[in-house]
């Protein structure tokens, strides 16, 4: 599970990684200025979607899917292990990817901080 926050001063959103799914995920922390995020939305269904391929990271089926991933040409970052949680987190003109799909406490919660956040901006 990952802790999402805004730090309006530095324009940023972080994931933070808890426990274990540090290990997962090969990470600590994702930093992305809030000029890259385009939206987020809770979106349970999406661990039915094809992941694509592993590039670095963990994937048990059933499990967890944690790491880095491309689909289409498209660059995924997971950190899921509870679907019913699931955030995804749509970026634009990002260097490192174009979607992260990150499970958090609240979803409900951490889609409206993020939306609030990239409409103030």
């Amino acid at each position: 599970m990952a802790v999402i926050t805004i730090d309006r001063e530095r324009d940023l959103l972080t994931a933070e990684f808890q426990g274990l799914d540090k290990l997962w995920t090969l990470k600590s922390r994702l930093e992305i200025p809030l000029t890259h995020v385009r939206g987020a939305t809770h979106d349970p269904g999406i661990a039915r979607e094809p992941r694509g391929i592993r590039v670095a990271g963990t994937y048990m089926p059933g499990v967890i899917t944690a790491g880095r991933f491309r689909r289409d040409g498209e660059r995924l970052f997971w950190e899921v292990k509870n679907p019913a949680k699931a955030v995804v987190i749509e970026l634009a003109d990002a260097a490192t990817y174009d979607r992260l799909v990150i499970e958090v406490d609240d979803p409900r919660a951490t889609v409206a901080l993020i939306e609030q956040s990239i409409a103030r901006g």
